[in-house]
Formats: C-alpha cells, sequence, structure tokens
C-alpha cells in the first residue's frame, strides 16, 4: 500500500482524495494551514483508514519540509506526493482585486506548489521513487473566464512549471503528473457563488450542467492516481466529449440542479 501526502486536504477534492486512498487501504498524511482545520478533518476520517495529519503553510518552504518529515517518520517513506493547497477568490476583475489577495492566490497557488515539488522531488530522488501529482484547474489550459484572471494566470504558470518539472526529471525514476478535476462544488464554490450571487445566477443554467460533486469525482481520481506509471499525464474528469454530451442531454433532459443541496 502506497503512503500519499495531500496538502490542502482538510476540505474540498483534496478532503475527498485523503478519504478514497484511505478507503482502498492507503496511508495518507493530510495537511492543512491551521491546527483547528486539521483536528476536524481527522475527526471526520477517523473510520475510514490509516490518516494522520499536520498542520502546514505551503507558503513556507521549511513548513513543507517539516511535513515530508512528519510523513517520512509516520509511514517510512512518501509514495506519492499531491500538491493540492490552492486558492481562488474569482468576484473581483483584475483591476478590483485587492493587493492581498492577489498575494493570497500567487503566494498558496504557485509558490505553494513550488515548495512541494522542491520537497517532495528531492526526497523521493533520495528514495529512488515517487509520484509528485499537481492540481490544476480554470485557466490552466489557457482558457479565460470573467473574474478569474489571477487565479487563472496561476493555475496557467502551473501548467508551464509542471511542463518543465517533467523535463528535468525525465531521466529520474519520478513520475510527475496534472490533475484536473473539472468544476467541482466545494466550499470555496459556494462563498464565492454567494458573495456574488448575481453573477452566479446568471450563469447557473450552464455552470449545472458542468459541475460535480466531490463525491462523484474523488474516487476515480485517486484510482487514475494509482494507475499512473508515466511521467507526464495529464487525469483530466471533465474532457471535451463529456462537455459535449453533457450540453446535448440537457437540450433533451434538465440536469436536475446540482447547487440545492449547497443552500444555493
Amino acid at each position: 500500500m502506497a503512503s500519499i501526502v495531500i496538502t490542502g486536504s482538510t476540505k474540498g477534492i483534496g478532503f475527498g482524495l485523503a478519504r478514497e486512498f484511505a478507503r482502498l487501504g492507503h496511508k495518507v498524511m493530510i495537511s492543512g494551514s491551521s491546527d483547528a482545520s486539521v483536528e476536524s478533518a481527522l475527526n471526520s476520517l477517523q473510520d475510514e483508514g490509516t490518516v494522520a495529519g499536520h498542520t502546514a503553510n505551503v507558503r513556507e518552504a521549511d513548513q513543507v519540509q517539516a511535513l515530508w518529515d512528519a510523513a517520512e517518520a509516520k509511514f517510512g517513506s512518501v509514495d506519492i506526493w499531491i500538491n493540492n493547497a490552492g486558492l481562488a477568490r474569482t468576484v473581483w476583475s483584475i483591476v478590483d482585486t485587492p493587493s492581498a489577495e492577489i498575494q493570497n492566490m500567487v503566494t498558496t497557488n504557485m509558490l505553494g506548489t513550488i515548495n512541494g515539488c522542491q520537497v517532495a522531488a528531492k526526497g523521493m530522488l533520495k528514495n529512488g521513487q515517487g509520484k509528485i501529482f499537481n492540481m490544476l484547474g480554470g485557466g490552466s489550459d489557457g482558457e479565460t473566464f470573467p473574474g478569474m484572471g489571477v487565479y487563472g494566470s496561476t493555475k496557467r504558470g502551473l501548467d508551464y512549471f509542471t511542463n518543465a518539472l517533467i523535463k528535468e526529471l525525465k531521466d529520474s525514476p519520478l513520475i510527475i503528473g496534472k490533475i484536473r478535476p473539472g468544476m467541482i462544488i466545494t466550499e470555496g464554490v459556494v462563498r464565492e457563488a454567494r458573495a456574488d450571487f448575481e453573477n452566479f445566477q446568471k450563469s447557473r443554467k450552464i455552470m449545472n450542467n458542468l459541475v460535480d460533486t466531490v463525491d462523484t469525482v474523488s474516487p476515480w481520481l485517486a484510482k487514475e492516481v494509482l494507475a499512473t506509471d508515466k511521467s507526464g499525464r495529464k487525469i483530466r474528469w471533465l474532457n471535451g466529449s463529456k462537455i459535449a454530451g453533457r450540453m446535448l442531454m440537457s437540450k433533451i433532459k434538465p440536469r436536475p440542479d446540482q447547487f440545492e443541496a449547497f443552500g444555493l
């Protein structure tokens, strides 16, 4: 069974992945930026399998190293490292985004992932094996969306960074991959929708055809991560054919509202 570290895994898709890996019998180290969030997540996962937790701010390289050290001490090794920690603020245009929010997104999404890759790659090269996955998202393929100028730029940058890492480590035993989970209804999505409810309502009908829940997507993503045996792979849930199929089906049979269960 694999030993797996997931940053930003106290909620959202990171939490869903941690739960699925644990259910499959793997050893999982979850992480979040506060002791309270880590403890709460551990309580929720206590009956799912072997799960430990460690608090770490991914913006700080020494804290990311401490996360690696804690996982090695607990499990003996780290086989899979998933850089999932990320932050999205999507209710402002680029011009109107507060400077503090820009800094938070850039440092969490970009610097946090770079820190995670450096720490994990050094440890795995020393151990002679391992997989590193970076969580991408809207904007990573160059597409643009209203309100996502800063967030999308960080994800686009991460796509470039991951491609560079794949090339640099192509002659090593490490496997480097990307994950695009699709449009997942998470706590962050609900927060952003409530913060700009009028614009959310304008796009609600289209989004309803494309969104999924953490419970739906996590099992598939977890199995694909485990099955990946070649560097450079992009694990993509919401691909072009699935989008086209859903949009076509919506004209025949409207999809039940996916947001109602989340209070939207």
